[in-house]
């Protein structure tokens, strides 16, 4: 499975990029929504995202609208927003904007474990 990793911050991506492959799925990264429309376009087998809410350009929530718009165009992947906003209202917002699951920063590799296996997202590495 590929896995889109959509976050401004560097640090933020290599963290999330080093717990992926450990995993032994491939990683493909944006820096902000519009990056990952065309990360999107470019790899349609993309099955994951992991998603930021807030960055520049586009941020998380308007990635979703954008994907939510493209409706029957795209085959929208499963997604799982990574953030730091941790207001129940904005939670509520994002999954019904679309995202399957929510992480809140800092999260440990058990808690990404728990919210892959929550999606039906195998892990036979033992890991």
């Amino acid at each position: 499975m590929k896995v889109l990793i959509v976050d401004d911050s560097v640090p933020a991506r290599s963290i999330l990029r080093q717990m992926i492959r450990k995993l032994r799925y491939e990683t493909i990264e944006a820096g902000n929504g519009k990056e990952a429309l065309v990360q999107l376009k470019s790899h349609p087998d993309i099955g994951l995202i992991l998603l930021d809410w807030n960055m520049p350009e586009m941020n998380g929530m308007e990635l979703l609208d954008a994907l939510n718009a493209k409706g029957k165009t795209i085959r929208k992947p499963l997604i799982i927003i990574v953030s730091t906003e941790s207001e129940r209202e904005k939670i509520l917002h994002a999954v019904e904007k679309g995202a399957d699951e929510y992480i809140m920063k800092p999260f440990t590799k058990e808690i990404l474990l728990e919210k892959l296996a929550i999606l039906g997202i195998e892990n036979d590495t033992g890991v």
